[in-house]
């Protein structure tokens, strides 16, 4: 196994793109690791991004914000004006495992390794945040619903990695909200994940973008749930149409953690919660 620490994004596209045999990313490795040490790969290949140019910061600008592909998840929170713009993707990310974990776990490593129930790919969408990836061909950007296509699946081409996850500056009186529901209190993986994001005027619901986590192969943009309240002051009415696009969105699978029938529900319960916190966050009142 060759290992190496590109300086630039563009340096560890090269690498990915030279290699001919299995190559891997390393940022926190919360995952790598674990494989690694199973024996579930072998790699010929490892790309340490954590030393590469702006990797490990998170730039605030006019625009919004650009996060590092090598930030740990701890760091978000320590963030005032991340948290203070997002705090829905901020709470997403540090609901990432333990500290130990949220000292090593990126946004970009949670979306790459395109879990359906991962934490903080329903926030980020939600929040209408970009991949920057970087590849032979040079960079791009990709909104984040539109990179993973399957389980453990990405759209990343041969060569191509995140170099950062770009969350625009929120509109006033925008606020966002990520519940998820988990068998045990903590450190469990989502049964179901949603994400609300609405933005007011006049303490109505000008604008709503809704995302599921653990109901699909992939996390979910849905459209139709963000109809159901864009116009309203989030009334009961309002409420039960939410909960019912989110729950008709709903494609889940049964498993250990839950069945069909209880995810589609649980959808809905946790979608009306989830659009009351960020009403309340955006200045609404209930």
């Amino acid at each position: 196994m060759r290992y190496e620490r590109p300086e630039t994004a563009k340096e560890a596209a090269g690498l990915l793109a030279n290699e001919k045999g299995q190559a891997f990313l390393l940022a926190g490795g919360t995952d790598l690791l674990v494989k690694l040490k199973m024996g579930m790969v072998e790699p010929d290949l490892v790309v340490d991004i954590k030393h590469m140019a702006k990797a490990n910061e998170i730039q605030a600008t006019a625009r919004g914000f650009s996060i590092g592909a090598g930030v740990p998840g701890a760091r978000l929170g320590e963030h005032k004006a991340l948290t203070k713009a997002w705090p829905g993707v901020v709470e997403a990310a540090n609901l990432i495992g333990s500290d130990q974990i949220q000292g090593r776990c990126t946004l970009a490593g949670n979306l790459c390794n395109a879990s359906p129930a991962a934490d903080s790919v329903p926030a980020m969408i939600a929040a209408g945040a970009k991949a920057v990836i970087v590849g032979p061909k040079g960079r791009r950007s990709v909104a984040v619903e539109k990179v993973p296509t399957g389980p453990g699946q990405t759209c990343l081409a041969k060569g191509e990695l995140i170099e950062s996850i770009s969350l625009p500056k929120p509109a006033p009186r925008t606020g966002d909200a990520y519940l998820r529901f988990i068998p045990r209190t903590e450190m469990d993986i989502a049964v179901v994940g949603v994400a609300i994001c609405v933005t007011l005027e006049r303490g109505v619901i000008k604008k709503a973008r809704v995302a599921l986590g653990a109901v699909a192969p992939t996390a979910v943009l849905v459209p139709a749930a963000a109809r159901a309240i864009v116009g309203s002051k989030l009334d009961a009415a309002a409420l039960d149409k939410l909960a019912a696009a989110c729950s008709a969105a709903c494609n889940p699978i049964d498993d250990k953690r839950g069945t069909i029938e209880y995810r589609v529900r649980l959808a809905g319960v946790l979608a009306k919660r989830a659009a009351k916190i960020a009403f309340n966050r955006a200045g609404g009142q209930l």
